[in-house]
């Protein structure tokens, strides 16, 4: 198991008119999370761009608990349990500065290659930094 905590100040225009994070939004916290997540590992978005490989994301589930509200700090948690192959799938909680947890999701991504469109194998470079977790 990896994982990975990213802070995230949630920005005025990120609410609703009931003051509320808008709900779309959880999915650009998790990406965030995600990018984070790579890069504490030793890789980048960039890094796998650069390489012929991009990740689109293939699914995503969110269950909303509790609201957020402006200015508060949300901790992003973002976990993957298994080592990725064609896929990855990351799981992700939400937390507030008072640590009460708001929301938990799960996304997959695939790795393809830029070139063809087609899926592949996760890089054997992103693999070796994280290997040794598993």
């Amino acid at each position: 198991m990896l994982q990975s905590e990213t802070k995230i100040r949630v920005r005025y225009g990120e609410t609703d008119k009931m003051g509320y994070v808008y709900y779309g939004n959880y999915a650009q916290y998790y990406e965030v999370a995600r990018t984070e997540f790579v890069r504490k590992y030793g890789v980048t978005y960039k890094e796998l761009e650069e390489r012929g490989i991009m990740l689109p994301v293939n699914s995503l589930k969110v269950k909303y608990i509790k609201p957020a509200f402006y200015d508060d700090v949300l901790t992003v948690q973002a976990t993957i349990n298994e080592l990725p192959g064609i896929r990855i799938h990351f799981d992700y909680k939400v937390f507030n500065q008072n640590n009460e947890l708001l929301n938990v999701g799960e996304t997959t991504l695939v790795f393809v290659d830029m070139k063809t469109g087609k899926p592949v194998k996760a890089p054997e470079f992103f693999l070796d930094n994280i290997k040794q977790f598993f």
